[in-house]
């Protein structure tokens, strides 16, 4: 048992077959293993997609509640480069990868369900789900041509000078901090389609 929480590959892996063997044990016992439908797939899909977005937001909250505010406080100043050269590198990987899912997964279950172009287009009876999914578009873009690029300069991972590297800090803040500020709706957005008329 260790060696599965020693990992946190492992760890993730144990899950999936934690769920897998779920999944097959209540198939079978409710008779649903006989027919993998369409329904199945989008209950997959949807599934995806919130784990990826728990991944995203959770991170986003994570840098924007813990991170950013308390590396301030860290004395001494020569010890921020644990952060600074560790954990923020792996940190912004999984964010902008759980962005990148999120989006993608997103845009599949509107597609397998047959709503992407109206909600796209804030149609009538996809306004909520469009205006979210619009939302997260937008708060990936940050992530990936703002954030991030910033952030490459500020932890040295790309050469830059220390001008360069102060002039990056206000952008990648203030883009993290619009990505708090939307994620609050967004995930409104997302929650309160199903409880809306269509």
């Amino acid at each position: 048992m260790g060696a599965i929480f020693t990992s946190p590959g492992r760890t993730v892996i144990a899950g999936i077959v934690l769920l897998i063997i779920i999944v097959v044990v209540v198939g079978l016992a409710t008779g649903q293993m006989t027919h993998l439908d369409m329904a199945w797939s989008t209950f997959a899909m949807r599934w995806l997609h919130v784990i990826s977005g728990v991944l995203w937001i959770g991170l986003l909250w994570y840098l924007n509640f813990v991170q950013v505010p308390t590396m301030p406080t860290i004395q001494p100043v020569e010890s921020r480069v644990a952060i600074t050269k560790f954990i923020a590198p792996n940190v912004l990987f999984y964010f902008r990868y759980g962005a990148l899912a999120t989006v993608i997964t997103g845009l599949l279950l509107a597609w397998m369900q047959g709503y992407i172009v109206q909600a796209l287009t804030l149609q009538k009876g996809f306004i909520m789900i469009g205006v979210g999914m619009w939302m997260a578009l937008i708060m990936a873009f940050n992530v990936w041509f703002i954030i991030w690029p910033n952030q490459q300069k500020i932890l040295g991972l790309v050469e830059a000078t220390a001008e360069q590297k102060a002039a990056a800090a206000k952008p990648a803040l203030y883009a993290s901090r619009f990505n708090t500020m939307f994620s609050i709706g967004m995930l409104y957005c997302m929650v309160a389609q199903q409880n809306m008329p269509i």
